[in-house]
């Protein structure tokens, strides 16, 4: 640190490396803005700043009314991007593998394609599409969102299931049926600020981002199906697979 560094850096310097090297382990109390203000001799606003980097970093978690806590650390688990391409959830599939209980919902509605999803998919604005929603657990927890989209006429017939139900074929088995042979699938994959609904519905700790996998597949040169799979970051690492010609 330099003399222009901002005094609340130095709560967030020893802190973070004592919650690295285990001297505070998970789950033991942060000290409260009042003991940082007295151990470091900075103000109220510099100790309440640093609760709050470390809280976006995803260090420490508040709790209302008791305070911040080192967070647990999160065992990281593997989302397989080449395995299990014809189950119905291939997310399911992975966790099943792993020991874990999986259980999904899903609901799909028809709906007009917007600019960026025409895109996506080679249709016009407002073509419709069949859009299906996912909700994935592991254990009762839910740890997967998917948002899935396919043109209408590929879509027929995908009536909305009853709520909490898990009876879908697999992408690949139904467009089979329809005739359809899926050549490729292709995968784009970035990080980024969780949106509320995602928040909400995965139970994200301030300051995580998540995993985004935007992916579609093909029959030939057409997209048939494009997806946005959302992942909390501190829950999973992707595995890829790479085969190598003959």
């Amino acid at each position: 640190m330099t003399g222009n560094d901002p005094v609340y850096l130095r709560v967030v310097e020893e802190l973070r490396a004592q919650i690295v090297d285990g001297t505070l382990p998970p789950g033991a109390p942060i000290p409260s803005r009042a003991q940082l203000t007295q151990r470091f001799r900075v103000g109220e606003t510099a100790a309440r700043h640093a609760l709050r980097v470390l809280a976006a970093e995803g260090l420490i978690i508040g709790r209302v009314g008791s305070g911040h806590y080192v967070r647990e650390k999160s065992v990281l688990y593997p989302l397989q991007r080449s395995r299990h391409t014809d189950h119905d959830a291939p997310f399911a599939a992975d966790m099943q593998a792993g020991g874990h209980r999986a259980t999904w919902d899903w609901r799909s509605e028809p709906v007009r394609a917007g600019r960026d999803l025409a895109r996506r998919l080679r249709l016009d604005p407002g073509d419709p599409v069949i859009r299906t929603r996912y909700v994935f657990r592991a254990e009762g927890r839910p740890m997967q969102l998917a948002t899935s989209y396919e043109p209408a006429e590929l879509g027929k017939g995908q009536a909305a299931p009853e709520e909490g139900t898990n009876g879908r074929k697999s992408l690949l088995a139904r467009m089979s049926a329809a005739g359809v042979k899926i050549t490729d699938i292709r995968e784009s994959v970035h990080t980024r600020v969780p949106q509320p609904t995602e928040s909400d519905l995965l139970d994200l700790p301030t300051g995580v981002h998540v995993l985004h996998v935007e992916r579609t597949h093909w029959a030939g040169d057409r997209p048939v199906e494009t997806s946005d799979i959302v992942v909390p970051g501190d829950r999973f690492r992707l595995v890829y697979s790479v085969p190598l010609g003959a």
